[in-house]
C-alpha cells in the first residue's frame, strides 16, 4: 500500500437499480407511473438568454412544485435544581423545503435532509391546498425521499428529462421555494457535470449557476422545455446563501432511486466491487504507467463481478458502455443508473491495449450496506476467529455526523443482534433493515478491544 501512498483509494460499492417491475410511458395520465419526456435534443444554439422563451418551461414547472414543511417534536428532560428529574416537555421545530410531484396521484420527490426525523410532513401545493404526506421511503447516501400525498384531483406533474444528455453551458430553470417565497424562478446555466463533493466519488451532481437558496432543497431543476434533469439539494457557499453555485442529484439517477422506493421500498445497489483512484499526471507517475486520464484498479474485490469477469489489478477503466470515463464520478454516476444482474460493458487499458469486457454488477448486500449513514460488511474467517464467533456483521464506516465522536469505537466492531435478532449475515440483516419503519435500531456489537456494548443508533 506504501507504494499507492497518495493515492485516493475510492470502493466501488454504490451503485444503482434500473426499472425493474415498473415500465415507462411515454403518454401522460397514467397513474403512479413516471413519465418520460419524448427524445428531443434540438438545443437553443448561439442565443443569449433575452432570446431564449423561459416562461413556458416556469410555467409549467411551477404548478409541479409544492412546499414541504417538516414538523418535529423531541421531548426535553425538565430539571428541577431542589427535586431532580422532573419529566419532559414536548418542543416543536419546523422545516421548510420544496419537493417535486412526479405522478398525477401524488408521489413527490424531494431531498432527505428535507424531510429528516419529521413527526409530520405537510405539503402545499402552488393552489394553496394542502396535503398531510406520507413518507414512503429514503435514500440518505444519495439524499433522496419520496412522498406521497392522497389528492381529490389529478394533480399536475413534472416529466423526467435524461440528465445523461444536458451539457455544459445548457440553460436551466431552479424552482422552489427559497426563504418561503413559494414559486420561485430562477434562471443559470448547466457549469458542470459528474461533480463530487465528498471526496469520496460516490455521489455525482450537476452544477448549475442558477441561484438556489435555503429552502430551495428538493426543487425542481428543468431544462428550457420545461423537463425535470435533476433534484436541487445544496449551495456551495460561505454563509449559507447562494454564491455563485448550486448542485442538483441528476434526474436519472433520482428516477432509479424513486423506481426501487415504489417497487421494492428501499433502494437496491449494485456494484462493479473494485477499488483504485483517478489517474492524473503525479498518480500516472508514481504507478509507472503513460496514462493520465481513466480509472486505475487498485483491488477486485472477492466474488464481485468484476473478479468474476477477470478484471484485475493495474487495469484503467476508459469507457463504461458508451461513457468516456475520466473520474470515480463518472463512473460511479454511469453505474448509479443499472441494476444488479447488468451488464456493463467496462473498456480498460491492459499492457498498452485496449479491451472491452462485459461485467455483471453484483448486489449490493454481497458486499456491504449502508443504513442511517452506517456502512456494514460480512465478517471474514480472521473476524469470526479474533472474536470467537460464527456470524455476526462488521461495521465498515460511519458516514452519520451524529455519531462521528464514536467513529473509533465503532468502525471495525462486530455486530451480534440487531432489535435483538440475530446478525446473522448481510443479507438477513438487509432485509430486516428495509422494512424497519424508523432509522433507529439497538444493536448488541463487540467492539475491536474486544467490550461488549448494547447502543442504540
Amino acid at each position: 500500500m506504501k507504494k499507492f501512498g497518495s493515492l485516493l483509494l475510492v470502493s466501488l460499492l454504490s451503485g444503482a437499480v434500473t426499472l425493474g417491475a415498473y415500465k415507462f410511458f411515454l403518454e401522460p395520465n397514467n397513474a403512479g407511473k413516471l413519465t418520460l419526456a419524448t427524445p428531443n435534443y434540438a438545443k437553443n444554439v448561439n442565443l443569449g438568454a433575452e432570446n431564449i422563451d423561459f416562461t413556458v418551461a416556469a410555467e409549467n414547472t411551477i404548478h409541479a412544485v409544492v412546499h414541504v414543511k417538516n414538523k418535529t417534536v423531541s421531548k426535553i428532560p425538565v430539571m428541577d435544581f431542589f427535586y431532580g428529574y422532573r419529566g419532559d416537555r414536548e418542543q416543536t421545530q419546523i422545516g421548510t423545503g420544496s419537493g417535486v410531484i412526479i405522478t398525477e396521484d401524488g408521489y413527490i420527490v424531494t431531498n432527505n435532509h428535507v424531510i429528516k426525523d419529521a413527526t409530520e410532513l405537510e405539503v402545499t401545493l402552488n393552489n394553496n391546498k394542502s396535503y398531510i404526506a406520507k413518507l414512503v421511503g429514503t435514500d440518505s447516501k444519495m439524499d433522496i425521499a419520496l412522498l406521497k400525498i392522497d389528492a381529490d384531483e389529478k394533480l399536475p406533474y413534472a416529466v423526467f428529462g435524461d440528465s445523461d444528455g444536458i451539457k455544459v453551458g445548457e440553460w436551466v430553470l431552479a424552482v422552489g421555494n427559497p426563504y418561503n417565497l413559494n414559486s420561485t424562478v430562477t434562471a443559470g446555466i448547466v457549469s458542470a457535470k459528474a461533480r463530487n463533493l465528498a471526496n469520496d466519488g460516490i455521489q455525482s451532481f450537476i452544477q448549475t449557476d442558477a441561484a438556489v437558496n435555503p429552502g430551495n432543497s428538493g426543487g425542481a431543476l428543468v431544462n428550457t422545455r420545461g423537463e425535470l434533469i435533476g433534484i436541487n439539494t445544496m449551495i456551495s457557499s460561505p454563509t449559507g446563501s447562494y454564491a455563485g453555485y448550486s448542485f442538483a442529484v441528476p434526474s436519472n439517477l433520482t428516477r432509479k432511486i424513486i423506481e426501487d422506493l415504489m417497487q421494492f421500498g428501499n433502494v437496491q445497489r449494485g456494484v462493479l466491487g473494485i477499488e483504485g483512484g483517478e489517474l492524473n499526471s503525479n498518480f500516472a507517475k508514481e504507478l509507472g504507467v503513460n496514462q493520465t486520464q481513466g480509472f486505475y484498479i487498485n483491488k477486485v474485490t472477492k466474488n464481485s463481478g468484476a473478479e468474476k469477469a477477470g478484471l484485475s489489478k493495474g487495469d484503467i477503466i476508459v469507457q463504461l458502455d458508451d461513457k468516456k470515463i475520466n473520474s470515480f464520478s463518472e463512473l460511479s454516476a454511469h453505474i448509479n443508473t443499472k441494476r444488479p444482474n447488468d451488464i456493463v460493458q467496462v473498456s480498460i487499458l491492459r499492457d498498452g491495449k485496449q479491451k472491452t469486457i462485459p461485467v455483471k454488477l453484483t448486489k449490493k448486500e454481497i458486499l456491504n450496506y449502508e443504513f442511517n449513514g452506517i456502512e456494514f460488511e460480512d465478517i471474514d474467517a480472521s473476524d469470526k476467529k479474533q472474536f470467537r464467533i460464527k456470524e455476526g456483521i462488521k461495521i465498515k464506516s460511519i458516514s452519520n455526523p451524529e455519531y462521528a465522536e464514536y467513529t473509533e469505537i465503532l468502525e471495525g466492531a462486530v455486530i451480534l443482534s440487531i432489535d435483538g435478532q440475530t446478525a446473522k449475515d448481510m443479507e438477513t440483516v438487509s432485509s430486516y433493515l428495509a422494512k424497519k419503519e424508523n432509522q433507529k435500531a439497538r444493536y448488541q456489537i463487540i467492539t475491536k478491544t474486544g467490550q461488549m456494548y448494547s447502543i442504540i443508533m
